[in-house]
């Protein structure tokens, strides 16, 4: 569909509630001369119509009307605004209502298919099938009702089609809806939508159409069918729309064939949404009248293929008797009087087939010129025999006649197969592609497979994606950059990613000064996938727009849009990566089945799966709509479980690649690794997953042996010289690699201490000479250190492997903030001195100098860890909610010493101070998450505050509704505020707890208290006395709140914990795996003093940065860059496991009970064909049989006559084929 044809039909712009339109766009025809049929005595009108239902210009004018002979549609009739349209309801039915709509003839076809597809919603069709048949029910054989059950409907299924027939309650068209209802309640619901029934029918032929008439339209219309109205012209209620056609007549039939023919052609030159084919459309006729040559006719002159259901009776057979027999006679050669002759001879032969099979018809010459103008057309028709090529085969049968139809408009540079593949495509019916073109016999080239390719990605079937790929399609040649941007604008606007593209694109027009219809690039590609992959990975396809990565945004804008406003030279250049391009453009659409395809197809799978849960997660989170939200969520969930699965592979391989696997940087990535991504992509179950925790652990322990008992580690930090006795074990790095290359490690846990060693004491550099590839993790040589440098002395080497590694920057940590918290408590509790001059005491001025270098350490985190710039780096930090902790921790500090030096502020500076205390205090949460049982429980304890803050909701409600209550009942007036707060939420608080206070609340009851009813008094804060007329009420308050807070409010808090807890316990082992990474990440980032000795370490970060310019070695924590043969080496072996992968996955889906049943419904279907074949084989044989038995018998009377004399008679007489045959069946 065409904008042109939409502004013609003005249908699209038009609002849905507006139906004001459609009497002006489409019209009815009425009779306007009445020209009087001779066989009713006067009382009847050639159209149908008696007399009085004719106007009175239509009978006004008798000079004219004599004159007249036979009445013509056009002429004899006229326009005027349609007065049946809408939706109808079939009464008793149940179903959905039906569209219908009432128009003339004479109507354009354009108007008619924008209504269907704009107001009518019907979905695209891949294909149109036109079914032209017997209008009674007795015509119907028993075998064609299977092929339309069995054959039709299921094709026009798996393909998407349109089912185009009469739509009323007879002949072919009952059936053909049956066998649709029939079909979708076997099968699903879900296929309903897939098959569209329209029924075009001429409007004077429909019974009770009447009810069908409102000139304002019918919303909808109630029609009534008659009980027991089979084999009549009802409209059948299996049908989804309706077209009546009306051409001014009434009970006749034939009036919708022209415009039905039309309708067909125009739909013809329409595109498949996005495919490069037309959409294809195919007419079928089963037995038929002689009035249908007409529609025929019209068809076959518009190039319209036909399939006839040989032995289906009537015109079919007709039909296939012409194109069998027919067309073997000879053919007239060109001469003037031989082809004249020539021509008579074949109409004598075609009038003879056609008194054959309709000797009734009376306009004899008529047919014959219609059945001589098919002969000529014969090429476009093809016999289907139900018998011989069986029901399953009719979509290929379908498919075969469509290409040999299209055939004639091929050029002889074109491969011939080239629309049957765009065909199979476009139905998605990729076994009869590979059954049928892709068998060996078929040369396919590249240019033959780029428009599918291109066809098949944009409507999502990944199985031709594969077939294409299996069959020579070279993806590198196939996808540049150019394509991959027409990729990306075939992405629907109304999806969340192609919203997220246009806003993008609408900055980039906004920049632009100039005025041109701009396109989504991979500029706004680019920008799309650094915003949902933030900083884990550097940014996509800068350097194809030659965009500088460093520069701002703004810039950055301004070069891609010179670019862009260039030549655009890239388009043609091919994609670098470009399965992973495909996937990640696959992820962006939610599209599984692709994405996982490009997944298979991709290298580094562990960190792609990985990737493509990053993105989908992110996602996710921009997605409003409930149901592809959770449908985002299971596919990442499924992109998660593939790399855990996949790194399980490689990790039960060979544990040495598998940590390089997790901390490899990746050039199709950005330099991301595995853990950085899945980190960013909280996939929590691959952190969990026992390789890379035993990573971690390793990485944790240092070159300490694991295990290491706790107080060694202390007491080492007290008396540094005993790292270097046995008092702690370390791992011994001499022939480490010797052993894991000559003895196997027993079982995969075991050979994670001596195969790899992580040793910190190479990742942080001791020499300047090492900077250059402190970054990397490396496994030290026999003899030597990485890269060949000459071993450290024992005392310097075993000093960095005891206070390098991250466990003993944790303990001296939590050891120095321990003492940093005893020293706080000491000085508010002992030595908190007055303001100066009394104060502060010494202790104190240490606790200044204690929180100043833990300020100088989290501005240090803020600002100068990694290379971001300073709003990232701010922005980065702030994301961590302890961050944001030591933030508060520190600035009430500050604000607390600040007020207690002025006498003032004294009091309020030391109850800022000892809040502040709290805070500190609390930060321990933190710091004891890394143990392994107190961290799976603090995170149970995070949870159920969460549930807490609903259940002080409740209690706030609650709280408030009876503190109110009650102070307004016991107390008549009572202007204090600090009374009236302190009794309202602070003494109901109270009550939960057993504090109540009975005899201030039951008047009854002696109240020791000073209280007065004087309002002088009252208001100069005197205690009111109790009001005693409400008490009782007071009383029944009290008891009502105590039952919902102790027993209701309370039950559910304990129930909602209890279910938190049972939760939560289940997967707070995998919540703490994955938090581990992160602290595992910030000791081993920290400098290797703990407050407040780490200035000194402070000191020692500024003069190597800012007077040596010695760079960061933490800027990328966990990194390994892998170059040459050492990186192939790696992603061919990652590889090998993704395909054992995959190879184990396909064995345990092929071992399912539903892919059991699905092997044996094939072979029982193959048995049941080979049954029908081999039926068919008898039968022939029978046949051969007989026929030999005729020639047997003939040959057998020419010798006995040749053997008698001249003169004498034979016998026996010349036996017939009728005889022998019924002979031979007898047998």
């Amino acid at each position: 569909m065409n904008e042109k044809d939409i502004e013609q039909g003005g249908v699209a712009v038009m609002p849905k509630t507006d139906l004001s339109w459609i009497p002006d766009l489409f019209k009815k025809r009425v009779c306007t001369t009445f020209v009087e049929d001779s066989f009713s005595n006067g009382g009847l009108c050639q159209c149908g119509s008696t007399r009085d239902t004719h106007p009175s210009v239509a009978l006004g004018d008798h000079f004219s009307t004599a004159m007249v002979s036979h009445w013509d549609s056009t002429q004899h009739s006229s326009e005027q605004p349609t007065d049946a349209y809408g939706e109808l309801e079939f009464a008793g039915a149940g179903k959905r209502h039906s569209y219908f709509l009432r128009l003339s003839s004479t109507t354009d076809s354009s108007k008619v298919f924008n209504i269907m597809r704009e107001h009518w919603k019907l979905p695209q069709p891949n294909l149109v099938v036109s079914v032209f048949g017997g209008e009674k029910k007795s015509e119907v054989k028993a075998w064609v009702r299977d092929v339309l059950r069995q054959g039709l409907v299921k094709a026009a299924q798996s393909t998407g089609a349109w089912i185009i027939t009469g739509g009323l309650m007879e002949g072919l068209g009952r059936c053909v809806g049956q066998a649709v209802k029939d079909y979708t309640t076997a099968t699903s619901s879900i296929t309903l939508s897939k098959v569209v029934l329209i029924g075009i029918a001429p409007w004077g032929l429909v019974q009770n159409r009447e009810q069908l008439v409102n000139p304002e339209g019918s919303f909808p219309a109630k029609y009534l069918i008659r009980n027991g109205a089979r084999d009549s012209c009802y409209l059948d209620n299996n049908y989804k729309a309706f077209l009546l056609v009306d051409d001014g007549t009434i009970g006749r039939k034939g009036g919708e064939v022209a415009f039905r023919a039309s309708l067909e052609e125009y739909i013809s030159r329409q595109r498949t949404g996005s495919a490069s084919i037309d959409i294809p459309v195919l007419n079928m006729l089963i037995s038929g009248e002689a009035f249908m040559l007409e529609a025929l006719d019209i068809s076959l002159k518009n190039s319209m293929p036909w399939l006839v259901l040989a032995g289906s009776g009537g015109l079919a057979n007709l039909v296939c008797d012409i194109v069998e027999n027919v067309q073997s006679a000879p053919m007239p050669s060109t001469g003037g009087a031989e082809n004249e002759e020539g021509s008579s001879n074949m109409r004598e032969r075609l009038a003879e087939k056609v008194k054959i099979y309709f000797p009734s018809e009376q306009d004899m010459n008529k047919y014959v010129d219609r059945v001589l103008s098919i002969y000529q057309n014969k090429d476009l028709i093809c016999i289907y025999n139900a018998e011989q090529e069986g029901a399953d085969d009719f979509d290929t049968v379908m498919l075969k006649v469509l290409v040999q139809g299209s055939k004639k408009h091929v050029t002889g540079n074109c491969n011939p197969y080239t629309d049957e593949l765009k065909l199979a495509v476009t139905w998605n019916r990729v076994d009869i592609a590979r059954s049928e073109l892709f068998n060996g016999n078929i040369d396919w080239k590249y240019d033959d497979l780029k428009d599918p390719m291109t066809d098949a990605l944009i409507n999502n079937k990944p199985q031709f994606v594969r077939l294409f790929i299996d069959h020579g399609l070279n993806i590198l040649s196939y996808l540049t950059y150019g394509k991959l941007e027409d990729l990306y604008n075939s992405i629907p606007e109304n999806s969340q990613t192609g919203k997220l593209l246009q806003h993008i694109l609408k900055e980039r027009r906004n920049e632009s000064s100039k005025d041109q219809k701009y396109h989504i690039s991979i500029y706004e590609v680019s920008q799309l996938l650094e915003r949902l992959l933030g900083e884990v990975c550097q940014p996509f396809y800068t350097s194809v727009l030659k965009v500088d990565t460093n520069s701002t945004k703004r810039k950055a804008l301004k070069q891609a849009c010179q670019v862009l406003q260039g030549e655009c030279g890239y388009r043609g250049t091919q994609c670098k990566h470009a399965w992973l391009c495909l996937f990640i453009w696959a992820v962006l659409q939610n599209r599984s089945e692709m994405a996982i395809f490009c997944w298979e197809m991709c290298g580094e799978s562990v960190l792609t799966a990985l990737g493509g849960c990053k993105l989908l997660r992110e996602l996710s989170k921009q997605e409003i709509e409930t149901e592809a939200k959770l449908s985002i969520k299971d596919l990442a969930q499924k992109f998660e479980n593939m790399a855990h699965d996949v790194f399980t592979m490689c990790f039960q391989t060979k544990a040495s690649d598998s940590y390089k696997l997790l901390i490899r940087k990746s050039t199709m990535w950005g330099d991301a690794t595995c853990l950085k991504m899945a980190m960013a992509a909280d996939a929590r179950i691959f952190f969990s997953h026992d390789g890379v925790q035993l990573m971690l652990s390793q990485i944790w322990w240092g070159d300490m042996v694991r295990g290491t008992e706790l107080w060694k580690l202390a007491l080492t930090m007290v008396i540094p010289p005993l790292c270097y006795t046995n008092l702690i074990k370390f791992r011994k790095k001499d022939h480490t690699e010797d052993k894991s290359v000559m003895v196997p490690p027993p079982s995969a846990t075991d050979c994670h201490y001596t195969e790899t060693v992580f040793s910190f004491s190479d990742i942080k550099p001791h020499s300047e000479a090492e900077q250059e590839d402190s970054n990397n993790i490396r496994r030290p040589a026999k003899g030597t250190l990485a890269h060949g440098k000459p071993k450290e002395p024992f005392l310097v080497s075993r000093w960095r492997q005891y206070w390098y590694a991250p466990v003993t920057s944790c303990i001296s940590n939590v050891l120095m903030y321990f003492l940093f918290l005893f020293l706080y408590a000491y000085v508010l509790l002992v030595d908190f001195k007055p303001p100066p001059p009394y104060g502060p005491a010494p202790s104190e001025y240490v606790l200044y100098f204690w929180v100043f270098t833990f300020m100088c350490e989290e501005i240090r985190e803020a600002f100068f860890v990694g290379s971001k710039t300073f709003a990232q780096s701010l922005m980065l930090y702030a994301q961590d909610v302890w961050n944001k902790c030591d933030v508060l921790a520190i600035s009430l500090f500050i604000a607390g010493s600040c007020c207690r030096m002025f006498k003032s502020s004294y009091s309020m500076g030391r109850g800022i101070l000892c809040i502040d205390y709290m805070v500190f205090t609390l930060r321990l949460i933190h710091i004891f998450a890394l143990h392994k049982q107190m961290g799976p429980k603090i995170i149970i304890l995070v949870k159920m505050i969460k549930d807490a803050f609903f259940f002080f909701f409740f209690l706030v409600v609650w709280l408030s509704a009876y503190g109110v209550a009650n102070q307004a009942l016991l107390y008549a007036y009572d202007p204090s505020p600090t009374r009236a707060f302190r009794r309202v939420l602070y003494r109901p608080y109270m009550h939960i707890f057993g504090h109540i206070p009975v005899e201030e609340i039951d008047t009854d009851m002696y109240w020791d208290s000073d209280c007065t009813d004087n309002i002088t008094l009252i208001d100069e804060g005197k205690e009111p006395c109790r009001d005693t007329s409400h008490n009782w009420l007071v009383v029944v308050l009290l008891v009502i709140f105590l039952l919902v807070t102790n027993i209701l409010l309370i039950n559910l808090l304990i129930a909602t914990f209890s279910y938190t807890f049972s939760k939560v316990q289940e997967r707070s082992d995998t919540y703490w795996k994955f938090q581990r990474y992160n602290l595992i990440v910030e000791y081993h980032s920290r400098p290797n003093l703990a407050p407040p000795f780490i200035i000194l370490s402070h000191f020692n970060l500024f003069i190597k940065r800012n007077l040596r310019k010695v760079p960061s070695t933490k800027i990328h924590h966990f990194a390994l860059q892998l170059k040459g043969r050492e990186a192939n080496k790696l992603v061919k072996w990652e590889t090998l496991q993704k395909e054992n992968f995959l190879a184990f996955e396909s064995k345990k889906q092929k071992g399912t009970d539903s892919e059991r049943l699905k092997r044996i419904s094939a072979k029982v279907d193959g048995v049941v064909k080979q049954g029908g074949e081999i039926r068919d084989v008898d039968h022939r044989l029978r046949t051969v049989e007989s026929e030999i038995e005729f020639c047997t018998s003939s040959l057998q009377w020419i010798m006995e006559a040749l053997s008698q004399s001249s003169t004498a008679k034979g016998i026996k007489a010349h036996p017939t084929r009728k005889a022998v045959v019924s002979f031979s069946l007898e047998k």
